[in-house]
């Protein structure tokens, strides 16, 4: 489901007012590739992207939907950058801004595919040769691919 049951709850209270939420970005890595998707409700390639459930670790929302998403299995070895994300309004105009957490991810096995409805296609992507990416996304990748175990703590340039 693209939007989980505990924001519908919530939207039924609040309507379309903002809401804050806490993010995550799978940037799984396999050799020289990235795993990317391709969104089904704009057509915008990004890495698997997912909204973390109340109680639920950041790390396991990772690994949980990109194999939702995708059907592919993978691990976190590294948070590479935490984030607040611009404001955005959603199709259904559901105002919302995001505490973003980027995940460098190691692939471990699956094909990826369209495992769900949130994508219309999933694939493997050599690093030097992306399709076309939006600024944040590939900002979120770089910083995935950073040598070094820190974490950078501060907000993406607007593109």
């Amino acid at each position: 489901m693209p939007t989980p049951d505990f924001i519908l709850e919530l939207r039924a209270h609040i309507g379309h007012a903002p809401l804050w939420m806490i993010g995550i970005t799978a940037v799984v890595i396999r050799d020289d590739e990235v795993l990317l998707i391709e969104r089904a409700d704009n057509g915008a390639w990004t890495p698997v992207t997912g909204i973390v459930e109340p109680g639920e670790n950041p790390a396991d929302t990772a690994v949980r939907e990109v194999a939702e998403e995708a059907g592919v299995v993978a691990v976190p070895r590294r948070l590479a950058w935490v984030h607040v994300t611009d404001p955005v309004v959603h199709a259904n105009g559901d105002h919302a801004q995001y505490l973003d957490h980027v995940f460098r991810m190691d692939w471990v096995s699956g094909d990826p595919h369209p495992a769900d409805d949130e994508c219309s296609a999933a694939g493997w992507y050599s690093l030097d040769a992306l399709p076309e990416l939006s600024e944040r996304m590939r900002l979120r990748i770089k910083a995935a691919l950073e040598a070094g175990p820190e974490t950078r703590f501060d907000q993406a340039p607007k593109p």
